[in-house]
């Protein structure tokens, strides 16, 4: 089937006239007719009520118009994605991604994908885990990168990096003496905590209460910048991923103890909008990326 036949199909539906139909598509109103007529022919069924003023649609009509417009609106997203394929190609790949990961995981993995593809800027931006569902969906990012991914049918989603969870405390903390700590220890500890939309904090809110630990929450924060600022300060303890805290820890400001009961993670996860029409480097890129979990299961 034409494509711009079924436009003229559906334009003539939508205008209900064969001269406003023609005058659109800079054709004669025989030749709207023509094409109609050999749209009948071809599938074997009247699709318009001629005998009507104006035309009405038959059945067969209805059900070629809803196809019809489905068909039109797949093809146009079709067009707009290989657009946006050969004008981004080898040029950029935007990354959207929560900043503990961001800043503090994604870095060696730019750097390996860099050396493949120096042509090709990987763009990263800092957002909630909310704001980046959201411009996963909408097609203002090619690649997402969360903490605890949630299920969404419009998304895939790959497994990223399980981070292990520590408890973090000031060296100042009496706790910072201990190696090891039992997670009852925190039972009414002074506890600094993620607000409760960030995802990270639902898991340590299930962990403690898995163990049925009850601690005094004293501070609430939207970054884990602000949740290591007040540890560093002894305003309370944390429970974060180790991997966020690197810098502290090697600069002595912070101390990590891990637990004695089971090692805790916290799962991420690569995000992307199902359908989306990745370029060769940005397949490449969660390759890459995936590849990091694949590596831990086999060691």
């Amino acid at each position: 089937m034409n494509i711009e036949t079924l436009k003229i199909f559906c334009d003539l539906v939508e205008l209900r006239s064969f001269s406003k139909t023609a005058e659109r598509h800079f054709i004669s109103q025989s030749a709207v007719s023509q094409q109609i007529a050999q749209l009948e022919m071809t599938h074997k069924c009247q699709l318009l009520d001629r005998k009507k003023r104006p035309f009405e649609l038959t059945k067969s009509g209805e059900l070629f118009y809803n196809a019809g417009k489905d068909i039109l609106e797949r093809y146009e997203a079709l067009r707009s994605e290989l657009n946006s394929l050969e004008k981004h190609t080898t040029k950029r790949i935007n990354v959207a991604a929560i900043f503990s990961i961001g800043m503090h995981s994604l870095p060696a993995y730019v750097k390996k994908f860099m050396a493949k593809y120096p042509e090709v800027n990987v763009h990263i931006e800092y957002f909630s885990s909310r704001r980046i569902y959201e411009l996963v969906l909408q097609g203002g990012v090619d690649i997402g990168l969360v903490a605890v991914p949630k299920k969404d049918k419009n998304i895939e989603i790959y497994d990223f990096e399980d981070e292990s969870l520590v408890l973090v405390c000031s060296p100042e903390h009496p706790m910072a003496k201990q190696s090891k700590i039992d997670i009852h220890q925190l039972r009414f500890e002074k506890f600094i905590v993620f607000e409760e939309s960030i995802p990270t904090r639902g898991l340590v809110d299930s962990i403690l209460a898995h163990y049925n630990v009850t601690v005094r929450t004293v501070m609430e924060f939207d970054n884990i910048e602000t949740v290591k600022r007040a540890v560093e300060l002894n305003s309370g303890v944390s429970i974060l991923p180790e991997t966020a805290i690197r810098q502290e820890l090697a600069s002595g400001t912070l101390k990590a103890i891990e637990f004695s009961n089971r090692k805790f993670k916290r799962p991420t996860g690569i995000i992307v909008r199902k359908g989306k029409v990745l370029n060769q480097p940005g397949r490449y890129f969660i390759e890459l990326l995936r590849k990091a979990k694949q590596q831990r299961n086999d060691n």
